[in-house]
């Protein structure tokens, strides 16, 4: 894939390059990705996150991404939305105050915006989002029940996961029942971004 489509602009362009310049700067302080992915960070994180940014429905008006730690895809998301036709909110929820602090920075330093809940997600209020979104936080039927929670109707949720989706997802229809489209990871053999709509309880 040609790492960006025609339609991105320069200015996100350098605001993604802006926010990989933080993440690298903070990354010896607490830990957002490992060491060894630091070198990788532009294909293994950012561009990853673009991808799932891509894979979200073309009118927004609520992003609400969880667990979102490193910024990544909430920062992303955030930074996409600069760009966006609709009037797109982001939110992101964090329980550790010091990458709390580290999001709020990246948010500063690359101009996008996004509201910062310090607040661990069992605790946040439903939000009613158009989408919801979560990377390396939790497993499928995990992430199926904040989904239900926050979701707004139509909503969709955007999950990145590893080579493993196929049985994460057999095994939370067990208690769920949700539509689900996988698309291929153009970084990660056999990883997918799971979209997934009309979650319920089984």
């Amino acid at each position: 894939m040609s790492e960006f489509a025609p339609d991105v602009s320069r200015e996100t362009i350098e605001r993604l390059r802006a926010f990989q310049a933080v993440v690298s700067k903070w990354t010896p302080k607490i830990n957002l990705v490992s060491k060894d992915s630091v070198p990788h960070l532009w294909e293994r994180h950012i561009l990853d996150s673009v991808q799932l940014v891509r894979a979200a429905p073309k009118r927004v008006t609520h992003w609400l991404d969880l667990g979102s730690g490193g910024g990544f895809p909430g920062v992303v998301a955030a930074i996409f939305a600069m760009d966006a036709r609709d009037e797109r909110r982001v939110t992101l929820v964090e329980s550790d105050a010091r990458k709390c602090a580290f999001l709020r920075t990246a948010l500063r330093e690359t101009g996008a915006q996004a509201k910062v809940l310090n607040e661990r997600i069992e605790d946040v209020p439903p939000q009613g989002a158009d989408v919801v979104s979560a990377r390396a936080l939790a497993d499928l039927s995990a992430l199926l029940g904040y989904a239900d929670i926050h979701l707004g109707a139509g909503g969709v949720a955007l999950f990145a996961k590893g080579a493993r989706w196929r049985e994460e997802a057999d095994s939370a229809r067990s208690q769920w029942n949700f539509n689900l489209e996988a698309v291929k990871s153009e970084f990660a053999a056999e990883a997918a971004i799971l979209k997934i709509t009309g979650v319920s309880r089984v």
